[in-house]
């Protein structure tokens, strides 16, 4: 039975992408409706994990897998317990409402099919990622996250704004991406663990090391970019350019929340430092704020939304870095939270964009009458954004208050963040809840009506689900609150809060927070105008600051390649051949390993007729006194080798050294008939004299460096190896042969992959022909 279920998680994690590879076809054959059998794939998957509820509230936590790459230990493995499983709960069960949603949102698009692969995909990769127990698993799905991401906001990519957007955020998450492996591999050379399990069973280790600080400072960046902490927050309002169905998933259960999940994960094994509990609430209150104001300051009704995300990110992180008890509770409450309402709201922005064809919050108005589903859903999304009852957010903002509600200093400043910041999400998330729908009819771009099924289903059934998880907390508390609690505190946790506000302190904070986020609203138009003089006071952001580090870079990369590769070939070799000099003599020389000169030594008189030969051909290349003669000359040394190898016992590498020789001339030959060049050497002496020495110094180094190792103790080691194995395992007799089609058959399949693609460049440089310009025809006499 154990063996079933890890096969069904397994096909689990890989439907997402199967049902990728078939969303083209799919869609050829039956349109937009594919929507409703492509999302059977998230749906079978939510259903499937869901399986796993009664065994991780009871307090379990299971790990499974396969081995992937059992020489460097690196496991498809998979670990489920509270937190991984809300994820993907959250993951497959939204995913299905936004394929739904893209069915409805891009009907008739001509690349409905790509975009429906794209965005399975990048389920696929986030589903991956939020279950992955081995390290090396969670990066390979973590990056994978950012290039389907990257696909998907430069979806539209005829636009420049789409490809600006999409570089930008595969440049930010891709560094931290990078941040995290350096992390991971730090953690993993202290603790000797390669696994998530591992990690949080290992119990201290971590934090006691010298290294923390070292390994969180690099995890943390990996988490912090991922989930747009400020200063790194700027990629995320630009991902905007994405189509909505994009901006609705990313922003409410997948990318974004990925660093989340991180920080959550991590919390056992490295929280509960002082720079845990000072990094996080730092950067996460100031994420707060200024995400906060910023959405403020917008009036398209996605970008409001995406900075309010950026705050709502910015409190989870500070809500984890607190760290206690209930601080893990409001976090987990206020992540299910977002997931619905935030989905629902962007999913309603964009039917309000499909439907009127703006979504400038300052032209639409009035649209309650022609578009009633969509109101009902935005408002009761709202009200949950806002804290109000009977919303499952609700629930989430009074275990937020109890939480950082102190006397302490410290407590006092993240208290003042979270209520500012909950005041200003308040009045961004009614003002886009009030101002499309109530007020005056205005005139829009369409003619604004409800749109089909696809397209309110989504954000009605999100909007309903934050009601009915409020309404029913006993059950979800039991079933995904507290087991979530419990595994981002690493201690068992039971969440109790219902529709009924803790009396007191987070009650009178509720209430200051809905007085200041009424009166907000009502100025809202005013403090629009106050955020904008002042952003354009100060001038410079992060955003223009990638701008610029972008261009620097380009600046310093053409800069450096116009020094370094200016087309002079014969600097190249000269400073190639100068480096290989160095290579050579440096180290037998540093570490005094230069062999003993050895005697003369006696040789039959036909391999001193060989090596007179090469050496005849040696001087015929010197005294050439034009470029052919010199080509053929060299082909002379060449098989002066080959004979040597054949005398020596080597018919096969006498073979090969023959082919390679005369392929060698006739190409080089053929080269220099198409090629204009000088028919003389037209260097001066003193050029010709530093080339000579380069070369004889490159000679002198190779041949020190062959008598140094012929001089040393031979180790067989190797040699028995395949003497031993090469008939007995590749039933081959000839262990050169051996060694090249199986030992290291991929490396020789490489090698070919290279000549064979080389190649084809080649050819295709040789039939590029100019095109002719026609003559123009004579115009009529003036």
């Amino acid at each position: 039975m154990e063996q079933s279920s890890d096969a069904l998680t397994f096909f689990a994690l890989l439907l997402p992408f199967a049902a990728a590879a078939v969303a083209p076809l799919a869609t050829r054959l039956m349109g937009h409706r594919a929507a409703w059998l492509l999302a059977l794939a998230p749906a079978l998957i939510f259903l499937h994990f869901t399986t796993f509820l009664d065994e991780v509230s009871s307090g379990a936590t299971i790990t499974a897998g396969y081995a992937w790459i059992p020489a460097l230990g690196v496991d498809f493995a998979w670990l489920i317990d509270g937190l991984s499983l809300t994820f993907a709960l959250l993951i497959t069960g939204i995913g299905a409402l936004i394929v739904l949603y893209s069915g409805g949102y891009l009907k008739g698009h001509e690349h409905q099919g790509r975009f429906f692969s794209f965005i399975l995909l990048f389920m696929g990769a986030m589903l991956g990622l939020v279950v992955s127990d081995n390290f090396l698993m969670l990066f390979v799905f973590w990056e994978l996250t950012s290039i389907t991401s990257f696909l998907l906001i430069g979806f539209d990519h005829r636009r420049e704004a789409s490809r600006r957007a999409a570089i930008q955020a595969l440049a930010v998450t891709g560094l931290g991406g990078l941040s995290l492996l350096a992390g991971l591999l730090v953690v993993a050379g202290v603790t000797g663990e390669m696994s998530l399990s591992g990690l949080l069973g290992s119990g201290g280790a971590m934090r006691d090391s010298a290294l923390y600080a070292t390994a969180l400072v690099l995890l943390l960046g990996g988490a912090f970019t991922k989930s747009a902490q400020f200063p790194f927050h700027f990629w995320l309002p630009n991902a905007m350019e994405a189509p909505t169905p994009v901006s609705a998933y990313l922003h409410s259960a997948t990318m974004v929340k990925a660093g989340v999940y991180l920080v959550m994960r991590l919390n056992p094994a490295m929280g509960d430092t002082v720079m845990w509990a000072t990094i996080l609430p730092l950067f996460g209150g100031a994420t707060l704020l200024v995400g906060g104001v910023l959405a403020v300051r917008q009036t398209d009704l996605k970008l409001m939304l995406a900075y309010t995300t950026v705050a709502s990110l910015g409190l989870l992180v500070m809500l984890t870095g607190l760290g206690s008890e209930h601080a893990v509770a409001a976090a987990a409450l206020y992540l299910v939270a977002h997931s619905m309402f935030k989905g629902a709201l962007f999913m309603v922005a964009g039917v309000i964009d499909h439907e009127a064809g703006t979504r400038d919050v300052t032209k639409v108005g009035g649209l309650r009458r022609l578009m009633p589903v969509t109101a009902s859903a935005a408002m009761l999304a709202a009200i949950s954004m806002g804290g109000l009852p009977p919303m499952f957010g609700f629930l989430a903002k009074e275990e937020i208050y109890y939480a950082t509600a102190g006397a302490t200093p410290w407590l006092i400043l993240v208290t003042l963040a979270a209520l500012a910041g909950n005041a200003l999400m308040f009045a961004v998330g009614f003002a886009v809840a009030i101002k499309p729908f109530f007020g005056v009819e205005r005139e829009t771009p369409k003619h604004a009506h409800e749109g089909p099924v696809l397209l309110w289903l989504g954000p009605l059934a999100l909007a309903v689900a934050g009601v009915a998880t409020a309404l029913f907390s006993n059950v979800v508390h039991v079933l995904v609150s507290s087991p979530m609690a419990t595994a981002i505190g690493g201690i068992p946790a039971e969440i109790t809060i219902s529709v009924v506000p803790h009396i007191g302190v987070p009650l009178a904070l509720s209430l200051l927070t809905i007085v200041a986020g009424v009166a907000i609203y009502r100025s809202i138009d005013r403090l629009r105008e106050m955020i904008a003089g002042m952003l354009a006071a100060i001038g410079w952001g992060p955003d223009r600051g990638f701008d610029q580090a972008i261009r620097g870079l380009i600046r310093a990369s053409a800069a450096i390649t116009s020094a370094i590769h200016h087309g002079r070939m014969d600097v190249y070799m000269g400073v190639t051949f100068t480096a290989t000099a160095v290579a050579l003599f440096a180290p037998m020389i540093v570490y005094g390993e230069l062999p003993a000169w050895p005697a003369f030594p006696d040789l039959p008189f036909y391999e001193w007729t060989i090596i007179i030969i090469a050496l005849i051909g040696l001087a015929a290349i010197v005294i050439a006194k034009d470029r052919l003669t010199a080509i053929v000359s060299l082909g002379i040394q060449g098989f002066a080798v080959a004979v040597i190898f054949m005398l020596l016992g080597a018919p096969d590498l006498s073979f090969t050294q023959f082919m390679v020789e005369t392929l060698s001339v006739v190409i080089l030959a053929l080269v220099m008939t198409r090629l204009r060049l000088d028919p003389t050497d037209h260097r001066p002496l003193g050029e010709k004299l530093l080339d000579m020495a380069i070369a004889g110094t490159c000679g002198l180094g190779f041949t020190l460096m062959l008598l140094r190792v012929t001089q040393g103790t031979f180790d067989r080691t190797l040699s028995d190896f395949f003497e031993q194995w090469s008939y007995t395992i590749a039933h081959g007799r000839n262990i050169v042969n051996v060694i090249l089609v199986d030992f290291r058959g991929v490396d020789t399949l490489g090698e070919i992959a290279v000549v064979m693609i080389a190649g084809l460049a080649i050819l295709a440089l040789i039939r590029i022909r100019p095109r002719a310009v026609p003559e123009p025809k004579p115009g009529p006499e003036l």
